[in-house]
Formats: C-alpha cells, structure tokens, sequence
C-alpha cells in the first residue's frame, strides 16, 4: 500500500553508507539520488525507502512513537540483518527475539545513525 517511508538526516552521505551497506545485505540498491534525498528500491512489490535532508532547512530530528519495520523471510534474517545494523554503528532498541503478544514475530529493533527507531520482522502471515 506504501509507495515509500523517508526518514530525515543531518548527514547524507554517512546515512547513505549506512543504508547503502545495511540495504545491499537485503539485495536492494539505489533507485533514485540526488544532493539532498536517495531512494532504494527494496524489491517488487515492496515499499522503497529514501533518505532526506529536511526541505525546510532546519534539523532533522526523530519522531517519537514512529518506526518503520522491514519484512525479511526468517528469523535468521532478522538476526543477520539486525547484527549488520549494530555493526555499522545503530544502537539496540530490542534484540531479536520472539515478542509476548505473538509467538510467532519475530523482530530486532534498533535506531538508525540519526535516531530514527526501525526493526526487521519475520511474522509467517503468508509474506514469504
């Protein structure tokens, strides 16, 4: 349903290492770029996400309450990919694990280099 999820950042290009280095580990890659805003497309079918400097100039900063979560096939995808972030410098929101209201989902949370909060999932609803 979701064309695309942008978050804000204060530095392009250490946010597009980030991503570029976390996304390429999914097998997406840049769709669109330019001085201020990237765009990776993370598959058929798939919402894209992008990154952006704030069109209003001012800082970016994080919104409390609000996370975008990506769908990976396993949970050892989600212990891959969650290990990946924290290497590439995230902090831990929540390692992975199964969660109290659902045995079956499976996440690890964690915030980006600019604050923003996203997790992998697996939840076997017919995704995969």
């Amino acid at each position: 349903m979701l064309g695309y999820v942008m978050v804000g950042t204060n530095d392009i290009d250490k946010a597009a290492k980030f991503y570029d280095t976390l996304f390429a580990a999914m097998g997406a890659k840049r769709e669109m770029e330019y001085p201020d805003f990237i765009l990776w497309d993370l598959g058929e079918g798939k919402t894209n996400f992008s990154i952006t400097k704030p069109y209003d100039g001012k800082a970016a900063c994080i919104g409390n309450g609000s996370m975008n979560a990506f769908y990976v096939t396993s949970n050892d995808e989600v212990d891959r990919l969650y290990a990946l972030a924290m290497e590439l410098g995230a902090s831990d929101e929540g390692v992975p694990g199964k969660r109290e209201f659902d045995e079956n989902f499976y996440a690890g949370y964690f915030r980006d280099l600019d604050g923003n909060k996203l997790n992998f999932f697996h939840y076997p609803m017919g995704l995969d």
